[in-house]
């Protein structure tokens, strides 16, 4: 079967083009992301800045919180629109996989009591966070709402995917503070580090055919 014609930077690929290591890619992926982002809401230092978000509108709205990342990623695919992304598997398996995943992981996972252990939860909830977001995207089976939303503003601005994660992790967290939602060191710490742990991962983890030569405008580290 002849490989799909060239696409640039993150684009989807067709299903067909090597299904079962992309599939397989996509998978692992969003349990990797489910199971970060439980690790660092225990470590309670401070809440991702879009888990800020959705701790501001569970008290808001009385919902758990995997209703509200499934809410909010519905609601993120509303602004694909202007920016022409096309939903794929990795979309829809996003919202269910990830809202069901860190309920299930939040269930089991115990809160450290001491500060050591508090961090080593954080930084590799953090590490593994960006690592998730790479794999994931990098399957090219469709984004997730707030990663799609990440890598069309990219493609559409031609800032660097750093820059424009960062950027977007910054906004959520004034939007969800003002809603009441916590945040911490952990907060800041993730917010910074984010952007730059997806930069570095991508490039290792995107999937390309075999005639396209990479690009380095969706990955490029500069500004």
């Amino acid at each position: 079967m002849a490989a799909p014609r060239p696409s640039n930077g993150l684009s989807s690929l067709p299903v067909r083009y090597r299904p079962a290591r992309r599939l397989g890619q996509l998978t692992i992926g969003l349990a990797i992301y489910a199971a970060s982002m439980a690790i660092m809401v225990r470590s309670t230092i401070g809440l991702p800045p879009w888990d800020v978000l959705h701790d501001g509108l569970t008290q808001r709205l009385g919902l758990s919180f995997g209703q509200v990342i499934a809410l909010t990623g519905g609601a993120v695919l509303l602004a694909w629109i202007p920016l022409k992304q096309r939903l794929g598997i990795g979309t829809v398996a996003n919202v269910v996989v990830i809202a069901l995943g860190v309920d299930v992981a939040l269930a089991v996972l115990p809160t450290p009591e001491n500060l050591p252990v508090q961090v080593a939860f954080l930084v590799s909830g953090v590490v593994l966070n960006g690592l998730a977001t790479a794999v994931y995207v990098g399957a090219r089976l469709g984004a997730g709402p707030r990663d799609g939303l990440m890598t069309g503003l990219a493609a559409r601005t031609g800032w660097s995917v750093r820059l424009v994660r960062s950027g977007i992790e910054l906004t959520v967290l004034a939007i969800g503070w003002l809603l009441g939602g916590t945040f911490g060191a952990g907060t800041v710490f993730y917010a910074l580090a984010i952007g730059p742990l997806t930069q570095f991962f991508l490039p290792m983890s995107t999937v390309r055919a075999e005639q396209e030569q990479p690009r380095t405008s969706a990955v490029d580290p500069q500004v």
